[in-house]
């Protein structure tokens, strides 16, 4: 089996186009305009994801794109209902911190949901090809060399501020100073 390769991902499956008939289909008296909508939305869907952010850009009249740095991600759902699930499609929709009720960007008609997601997830978290970021750019010089590297400096200091702020505590009479 191949792995999973997200910038093969740049338009929605052709299953999608089935979904939108299907929810065309429920609208009754309106499917002629709702599934001419979709299928223009359908056709217009165009997907990226590169070393930089997700991409996604829609539309034919209004032409919608939207970048998301893997930086400002906050949060990635998976959706599917009913009909998605027994067309094995799935919506991953990415929020950041704007604010904003709607998600930021919504993937559709994705076939390898959790693949992706956990494509996002790694990005998102500064992990590439398993290594760290912090890692990827070399090892932190140590300010003695002598004692050893420079985390082995930092534990001890933040040991120390932490065993200081007990003590402080234990002065004032319990956590948050309440005597």
């Amino acid at each position: 089996m191949t792995s999973f390769d997200p910038s093969r991902i740049e338009r929605p499956d052709e299953r999608l186009l089935t979904y939108y008939f299907i929810v065309s289909l429920l609208t009754l008296l309106a499917f002629p305009v709702t599934f001419l909508v979709l299928y223009i939305k359908y056709r217009t869907l165009r997907y990226r994801f590169d070393e930089e952010g997700a991409w996604r850009r829609q539309g034919l009249l209004w032409r919608t794109e939207v970048n998301v740095a893997y930086r400002r991600i906050q949060d990635i759902q998976l959706t599917n209902g009913l009909i998605q699930r027994w067309l094995g499609l799935a919506t991953v929709s990415i929020q950041t911190a704007a604010g904003s009720a709607t998600p930021e960007v919504t993937i559709e008609g994705v076939l390898e949901a959790e693949a992706l997601r956990d494509f996002l997830y790694t990005k998102m978290r500064g992990v590439r090809d398993g290594v760290s970021s912090v890692h990827a750019v070399g090892p932190t010089p140590s300010r003695d060399p002598a004692s050893g590297a420079a985390g082995d400096e930092a534990l001890a200091l933040l040991t120390e501020i932490r065993d200081s702020l007990r003590r402080l505590e234990d002065r004032a009479g319990g956590p948050g100073g309440a005597a």
